[in-house]
């Protein structure tokens, strides 16, 4: 199983626009991603989850425009920023099928750290806004890091 993790394109600042939708920057920045994700990289993944939030909904709209889940795109509990990330830790447990989840920091850092060390409290990988970090699972339910795009590499 392959799991992509992708932190939210750039929002818009939360004291002019409430609701958060991405920036004009954060939008170039998510589509260059996409596109070198589908033309490069090719991942197959099977649907992609997203916090409700809506910087995090678009985001995930310009990868699913890309990259053709035929999952979809689907909302999900327990992305938001300060969400617990062993619920995700365990509901990836019975997953098999690759899929990608949009949400936001520190839930993302977390969420990493605990699958690859068991420490949520450890800083493992950095996130960027439009970046992708991309796990597998071996047979041992063990994690690691196969690769991590940010949008500064997608020239």
């Amino acid at each position: 199983m392959n799991l992509y993790l992708v932190q939210h394109a750039e929002a818009k600042r939360d004291t002019e626009y409430p609701r958060r939708p991405f920036s004009e920057g954060g939008y170039a920045e998510i589509e260059k991603t996409a596109k070198w994700l589908a033309t490069k990289l090719r991942p197959s993944i099977n649907v992609i989850f997203h916090s409700g939030k809506l910087r995090a909904q678009q985001t995930a709209e310009v990868l699913a425009d890309y990259l053709n889940p035929p999952g979809g795109i689907k909302p999900a509990d327990s992305l938001e920023p300060n969400a617990d990330p062993a619920v995700w830790a365990e509901q990836l447990v019975s997953m098999s099928e690759n899929v990608m989840l949009v949400g936001h920091l520190p839930h993302l850092s977390k969420l990493t750290s605990r699958l690859l060390c068991g420490d949520e409290s450890r800083s493992i990988v950095e996130f960027h806004n439009a970046g992708v970090v991309c796990m597998s699972r071996d047979q041992e339910n063990q994690w690691v890091i196969r690769w991590i795009l940010v949008p500064g590499l997608c020239e």
